[in-house]
């Protein structure tokens, strides 16, 4: 049978921590920042875990590797 070949999308956006938790970088910070309180983008600073649902299907995505 063959392997099951990781998603690169997903490799690009998320990584898994030690517990398996995914980890992604908060969206809305690239571009179009000047209409932003300064409250809002220094909330965005830094990287958030993905919700449970959503951590076994990158999971699986990933392979179970953290990239």
């Amino acid at each position: 049978m063959p392997k099951q070949k990781t998603h690169k999308g997903t490799k690009k956006r998320f990584r898994l921590t030690a517990t398996g938790k995914a980890k992604h970088r908060q969206a809305g910070t690239s571009h179009l920042q000047t209409r932003m309180s300064q409250k809002r983008k220094r909330n965005l600073r830094g990287t958030t875990t993905v919700d449970g649902c959503m951590a076994k299907s990158i999971r699986t995505a990933l392979n179970n590797n953290s990239y």
